[in-house]
């Protein structure tokens, strides 16, 4: 529950910091006072949006914090998702800066927006002037019935249901739409890989078969000139190796008397075995250098196939075509089986949709069984609160398939007199009769979604006499299970209040600044008074105010 709200430059608040307890707290002041704009505060630090027009000082910047007891409210899960200790007293800051900058802290850990919303949302309710638009909803409506009928825990598992059905069947529906693109694709890459497969290439062949090419179209011009070589070298008539062969001969003659010429042996020795091996060598290179047109025209037709491949890719080299050719086989292996696959998201979406069908029956036959009971209570509540003739209704319908709250719409019926049937709530209510109803679910929905608390502003609008003190009686026996706090200018409810809260402002030669002051027992007297009489407060008013607050 909510334990203490302080705001520091907001709106007309200049400084401002309220406590609050159990049970039920009264908020009265003067129209235009700042009542809402308390809410407004409160607003920010349950997750709304927010800019520099909320600073009452251009140069400050604005500080909204609110402190909740959350213990026994099952909330320490949410806190570890979310990274942020959990402690018993959550204290939620929201700071706007003059830049427009908005920062938002959850036990001083920097959080977002949404994690605000979804705390607050299980924090507090708060009702607003204008929220009996809220009955003219379908999802409202099922909030209520599914609170009632003890379904809230159901109706989060069907909405996550929903919504791994609507992923299934979108994932689907994009698979079956696509399915001829794909299979055009698979026939597409197919036909590219067969004429890849056909080719069979080898990484660093293209090189090798250019070198060979080379050699082949040569071959006549190599061969006579290793044939030069070798006859150069060692051949049957005047050779290199015979002439050196003698000088070597000469040298061994002399090395016994001319030391010299013995390492003159040697060396020439060393290069008699190096020539002769490049006799040999060239010899072996003749004997394969032949030509051989069949080798040469299956070696260019190879390399044209190579070449075609690359240009009609647009390659650069066979690397670039291999990678191109893994491409392609991805491609075929990621198109093929279409059919299969879609198969597959087939079964899922069904298999989901079944999932979803079964949760919204369940769903529906609670609710079906809860629209009667739920009418009833509401309706007994009503004519608590003057409407002697009152009858209202939950009319469950079944849809034709499930949609984002089941397979249910249910409408409110009304009806404020014996005579009329009932029908639709928002075509036949008064303003007057609209906030009463509202009062009533409000009450319903708080007391059996075990909210910590729930604010009210100014639910008892359009009311009063006795039927006010009926309001007021409503809201005190709410206040017995849990925070209620209201916003109103009735004295007979404020009479109710267990703790009171009267908005002023404060005026000065510069500034309006709205203030808080909390009453105790004569001040409340008089302010009882003051909302029964007006401005002027008679003895008669101060004599009524007692007796409302005697009643309490």
């Amino acid at each position: 529950m909510l334990r203490r709200l302080t705001v520091r430059n907001y709106a007309i608040i200049k400084d401002l910091d309220m406590e609050f307890g159990d049970g039920f707290t009264i908020i009265t002041g003067e129209t235009g006072a700042g009542k809402s704009i308390l809410l407004g505060a409160l607003g920010l630090v349950l997750g709304e949006r927010a800019d520099t027009s909320v600073l009452l000082s251009q140069d400050e910047k604005c500080i909204v914090e609110a402190f909740f007891n959350i213990r026994g409210y099952d909330l320490s899960a949410l806190f570890e998702a979310n990274e942020v200790d959990y402690e018993d007293e959550a204290i939620i800051r929201r700071e706007i800066t003059p830049s427009g900058k908005s920062r938002a802290f959850l036990n001083d850990t920097p959080v977002n927006l949404g994690l605000l919303r979804e705390l607050g949302s299980r924090l507090i309710d708060v009702h607003s002037q204008h929220e009996t638009l809220l009955l003219g909803s379908s999802m409202f409506r099922m909030r209520v019935a599914d609170a009632y009928a003890g379904t809230a825990t159901l109706a989060v598992e069907y909405s996550k249901a929903w919504g791994r059905f609507l992923s299934a069947r979108h994932e689907y529906d994009v698979a079956a739409q696509s399915i001829e693109k794909v299979k055009a694709d698979y026939d597409y890459y197919s036909h590219q890989l067969d004429e890849f497969r056909a080719v069979n290439l080898v990484s660093g062949e293209q090189e090798m078969l250019e070198k060979e090419q080379e050699m082949l179209t040569n071959a006549s011009e190599i061969k006579e000139a290793l044939s030069a070589v070798t006859s150069a070298l060692g051949g049957d008539e005047i050779s290199a190796l015979s002439l050196l062969r003698a000088a070597r001969s000469s040298l061994s003659r002399i090395a016994e008397w001319l030391p010299e010429a013995g390492e003159l042996e040697k060396r020439l020795e060393t290069q008699l075995i190096e020539l002769d091996d490049i006799s040999y060598e060239a010899e072996k290179l003749n004997e394969r250098a032949t030509a051989d047109p069949g080798r040469l025209d299956y070696v260019t037709q190879r390399l044209d196939t190579i070449y075609s491949l690359m240009q009609k890719h647009r390659c650069r080299d066979l690397e670039e075509l291999l990678e191109v050719q893994r491409k392609v086989e991805a491609a075929v292996e990621a198109s093929a089986g279409t059919d299969e696959r879609t198969e597959v998201l087939k079964k899922n979406r069904d298999l989901a949709y079944k999932e979803v069908n079964d949760l919204a029956v369940r769903l529906s036959r609670t609710r079906g069984e809860a629209a009667a009971p739920l009418g009833g209570e509401i309706t007994g509540m009503l004519r608590r609160l003057g409407m002697p003739h009152a009858r209202f209704e939950v009319s469950v319908r079944q849809l034709e398939s499930p949609g984002p709250a089941g397979i249910d719409a249910l409408d409110f019926l009304f009806s404020a007199n014996r005579q009329v049937e009932p029908e639709e709530l928002s075509k036949c209510a008064s303003g007057g009769e609209l906030s009463r109803v509202m009062l009533c679910l409000k009450s319903v929905l708080a007391n059996s979604s075990g909210l910590p608390a729930i604010i009210f502003d100014e639910i008892d609008s359009g009311v009063s006499g006795e039927v006010a003190s009926m309001v007021g009686s409503i809201l005190s026996e709410m206040g017995k299970s849990m925070q209620v706090i209201n916003i109103t200018h009735l004295p007979q409810v404020a009479a109710r209040g267990r703790i009171h809260y009267h908005v002023y402002k404060e005026e000065s030669d510069h500034s309006t600044i709205t203030r808080v002051r909390l009453l105790n027992e004569d001040d409340r007297v008089r302010e009882v008074a003051r909302l029964l009489s007006g401005s002027t407060i008679t003895d008669a008013a101060l004599r009524n105010a007692r007796e409302l607050l005697k009643g309490k």
